[in-house]
C-alpha cells in the first residue's frame, strides 16, 4: 500500500482558505478509499514569507518539495510586497520551483460543468478542452535576463529548443490518448497554437511538432495562429481537444479558456515534468478577499484531483486514479444540483460551506458504490 508523502504550500491572501477547503475533501476521499494514504507537509513560502524573513521559498522547502511525491501549492503572491528592482515575489518563486523540478507541461484544463454558467451562446455542445503550456522556454526563459540599457531600451529574448518543443507535444498527444475526445464529436485531437507566419521561432515550433504528430498516426492533429485561436475559443469551443503551445500564448489563452468556464475559481492546473510534478490552482491570491472565506475553493480541489491522477499515473496506482475520478463526479454533482455558490458565482455561500458540501456529496456516492458492490 503505497504512502504519498505530499508538500502542501498555502502561499498568500486566499491561498490559505482554499488550500484547508481542498484539504477538508482530501480528508473526505481518505476516509472513503481503503488502500489510499496521503501524508502532509506544510510549509510556508511565498511573499508573506518574502516579507518577514527576506526569500520566499526556503531550501529546506524547495528540499522537501523535491524529495515530495507531489506538490499542492495555493495562490501566491502580493502586489504590494516586491523585490528591490520593484519586480513581484511570486514569478521568481514560481519559476524556482518549475526550474529546480523540471516542470515543463503545464496543464490547463478549459471545462464547463453542468449547471455552471458560461458568457458564450456557442456552447450548446460543450466546453472540455486542455491548454497545455510549454513551461520552462518560451518567452519566459528570459525570465531573470533581458536587457534595459540606458533606460530607453528594452528586450527580452523568446526562446524554442527542439527538446523542449519534443517533449511537450509528445506529452499533449499521450495526453490526448487518455482523453475523451472533443465535446462535438468525441475526435481526439491535438492543435498547435502559434505565430509561425511571422516568426522564425514559431515556424520552428509547428515544424516540430508535426514532426512528432507523425508518430500518433490515431490522432488528428493541426495547426492554428495564436489570434485566430482567440477566436475560436468563443465562437467554437466544443471543437477543441488539446491547444499545446509556447509559454507566453499559453500563459494568456488559459485566462480566456477560465473567462468562458465561469472565472479562475473554476480552473485547475496541473505543472508536470519527468520526476515532479505540482498541483495548484490558476487563479491569484486576491488579497482582498483574504480572511473573509468567501474564496471559490473549487479550482484548488479541482487541483487535487488532478494530483491523485498523477500519482495514479506514476504509480500505476488504480486506488488514486478513483479517488481523483470521484473528486471531479463530487464536484460535477454539486455543481449541477446548484444550491450553494460563492460571490464569484453569483451566490453567498462561504469556501468552507462549498468543501463541506463537496466532501458530502463525495461520501454520499462513495457509500452509494460500496451498497451496490455489497449487493452484487
Amino acid at each position: 500500500m503505497p504512502n504519498y508523502n505530499i508538500v502542501t504550500l498555502p502561499g498568500d491572501g486566499i491561498g490559505p482558505e482554499c488550500l484547508d477547503a481542498a484539504m477538508l475533501v482530501l480528508e473526505a476521499v481518505q476516509k472513503c478509499c481503503d488502500g489510499l494514504t496521503l501524508s502532509f507537509t506544510r510549509h510556508e513560502a511565498g511573499s508573506e514569507h518574502y516579507r518577514k524573513y527576506g526569500v520566499a521559498i526556503p531550501e529546506h522547502v524547495l528540499a522537501d518539495c523535491l524529495k515530495a511525491d507531489a506538490v499542492l501549492l495555493a495562490a501566491i503572491g502580493l502586489p504590494d510586497v516586491r523585490k528591490p528592482d520593484g519586480t513581484e515575489v511570486q514569478p521568481e518563486m514560481m519559476m524556482g520551483l518549475r526550474r529546480a523540478m523540471g516542470l515543463y507541461a503545464a496543464v490547463r484544463p478549459v471545462k464547463l460543468f453542468p449547471g455552471v454558467r458560461t458568457p458564450l451562446n456557442t456552447a450548446d455542445e460543450g466546453i472540455d478542452m486542455v491548454i497545455l503550456r510549454e513551461n520552462l522556454e518560451g518567452l519566459f526563459a528570459s525570465f531573470g535576463g533581458g536587457c534595459i540599457l540606458n533606460d530607453s531600451v528594452a528586450s527580452d529574448i523568446l526562446m524554442i529548443t527542439r527538446e523542449g518543443t519534443e517533449r511537450v507535444v509528445d506529452f499533449a498527444f499521450r495526453l490526448a490518448e487518455k482523453r475523451s475526445g472533443r465535446p462535438s464529436d468525441g475526435k481526439r485531437k491535438v492543435t498547435c497554437v502559434d505565430k509561425a507566419n511571422v516568426f522564425r521561432s514559431f515556424a520552428f515550433f509547428r515544424k516540430v511538432f508535426f514532426e512528432v504528430a507523425e508518430r500518433y498516426p490515431n490522432i488528428e492533429s493541426d495547426a492554428a495562429y495564436v489570434d485566430a485561436m482567440s477566436l475560436y475559443m468563443v465562437t467554437t469551443p466544443s471543437q477543441w481537444d488539446v491547444l499545446v503551445m509556447e509559454n507566453q500564448f499559453g500563459d494568456i489563452l488559459s485566462d480566456l479558456g477560465a473567462a468562458i468556464v465561469d472565472g479562475l475559481g473554476m480552473a485547475p492546473s496541473a505543472e508536470i515534468g519527468n520526476d515532479h510534478a505540482l498541483f495548484q490552482p490558476s487563479h491569484g491570491t486576491a488579497p482582498q478577499l483574504a480572511g473573509k472565506n468567501v474564496a471559490n475553493p473549487i479550482a484548488t480541489i479541482l487541483s487535487s484531483a488532478m494530483m491523485l491522477d498523477w500519482l495514479a499515473d506514476r504509480h500505476d496506482d488504480a486506488t488514486a486514479r478513483a479517488a481523483g475520478n470521484r473528486i471531479e463526479q463530487a464536484v460535477a454533482k454539486f455543481l449541477a444540483d446548484g444550491q450553494l455558490r460563492t460571490v464569484d458565482q453569483g451566490g453567498t455561500a462561504s469556501t468552507t460551506e462549498i468543501a463541506e458540501a463537496i466532501s458530502k456529496v463525495f461520501i454520499a456516492q462513495n457509500l452509494s458504490a460500496a451498497t451496490m458492490l455489497s449487493k452484487v
